[in-house]
């Protein structure tokens, strides 16, 4: 019986592939969960920034009672 099923026609093996596909697929995952706490910390400074507490009181005036 021939075994041609199991071979590749293709000069590179799978392993090889699957070798050289996973350094790309490690650095995107590492990237994607710098990104993901990145904006994260963005995300707390800005609302630091918009804190109710921070910003100043506004003395508002009523029209009605000016006339």
């Amino acid at each position: 019986m021939n075994d041609s099923s199991n071979t590749s026609n293709s000069p590179i093996s799978p392993e090889t592939l699957l070798g050289l596909a996973t350094a790309p697929f490690l650095v995107g995952f590492l990237a994607s969960r710098s990104l993901t706490q990145t904006l994260t910390d963005l995300g707390v400074a800005s609302e630091e920034i918009f804190r109710g507490d921070r910003l100043p009181l506004l003395q508002v005036r009523d029209d009605e009672s000016e006339h």
